[in-house]
């Protein structure tokens, strides 16, 4: 393996907070993020705080800008802008004053293990404690009713009492799955929030579920991370899905029928998924796979 530390570059002093150590959230845009959960928790943190950028990534040698282009603005008789991708490592403060870390920018296309290698020495350089990271799942589930998650962590005391409705699965990796799985082969806290996107939500923005994430990372790490604008959007994302929703019978249709099965499974706490009403129409876990890998390979299709 090449140097991990050629991937980076170190933009400020990084041992400022060194005596406090902090939690690292990585909120890289993943495969699959149902919902927009990662840029709209990414980009509300970053707007709502002061981000010093600690160390930047050579995506040169990380993406392919031919799988996903960057978007370019032509004016005339030239090119004027370029939107030019970055993966950048920030430290904010919340709002106690608790330093905590931000990776942000796309997944990168090669050198998986490089990278995992290459954040883990920057954690440790900076003395972070626990890695977090959360992304959309879509399910058929609606957005009428409470967000449900499902935590997965290096560590099951992470976890809790938490269910999940996944039994032992095999979908395509991710650059987060990946990390926090090198994190715990090595002895390190790491943990994650798969959000319950429902799935005619999957491919446009739900704050709500934003919102949710952020709340289980506060509960997690004990950050006081800022919520306010948040609310607000999620407010107004509600609004303007239930306006749409208003719009089209099918649409009412179809989440009547997931909000009967949603409080059917409340009422019946034994039943052990929230997919189905009925012990007998309970999908295996074979079945949940095969129709996430089918998602999966959808938005493949797609790009």
């Amino acid at each position: 393996m090449l140097n991990p530390t050629d991937l980076y570059r170190i933009e400020s002093d990084t041992d400022a907070d060194g005596s406090r150590p902090g939690v690292l959230l990585v909120l890289l845009g993943g495969f699959v993020d149902a919902g927009q959960i990662q840029d709209t928790l990414g980009t509300h943190l970053l707007e709502t705080g002061e981000p010093e950028v600690v160390a930047s990534f050579d995506v040169d040698q990380l993406l392919d800008y031919r799988g996903r282009r960057p978007a370019m603005v032509f004016d005339a008789h030239r090119w004027e802008e370029y939107d030019d991708p970055a993966m950048l490592l920030h430290r904010l403060h919340d709002r106690d004053g608790q330093p905590y870390y931000l990776l942000t920018g796309p997944e990168p296309d090669y050198q998986w293990e490089r990278t995992v290698e290459a954040v883990r020495g920057l954690a440790d350089r900076l003395g972070v404690t626990l890695v977090v990271t959360t992304n959309g799942i879509p399910m058929g589930v609606p957005h009428t009713r409470p967000v449900g998650m499902t935590p997965h962590a290096t560590d099951d005391a992470l976890v809790g009492e938490a269910r999940s409705p996944f039994g032992r699965v095999q979908v395509p990796a991710a650059f987060s799955a990946l990390l926090e799985l090198r994190l715990g082969e090595a002895g390190r806290q790491a943990l994650g929030f798969a959000v319950h996107v429902p799935h005619y939500l999957a491919g446009s923005e739900w704050a709500e579920g934003a919102l949710a994430a952020l709340g289980a990372i506060t509960d997690a790490t004990g950050l006081n991370l800022p919520n306010d604008e948040l609310v607000e959007r999620a407010r107004a994302n509600q609004q303007a899905i239930a306006a749409e929703v208003a719009n089209s019978e099918e649409a009412r249709q179809v989440i009547s029928a997931l909000e009967q099965q949603y409080d059917a499974f409340v009422e019946g706490q034994a039943r052990p998924s929230l997919l189905a009403t009925e012990t007998s129409q309970i999908p295996s876990a074979d079945e949940l796979g095969a129709e996430f890998e089918d998602f999966l390979r959808s938005v493949n299709d797609d790009d």
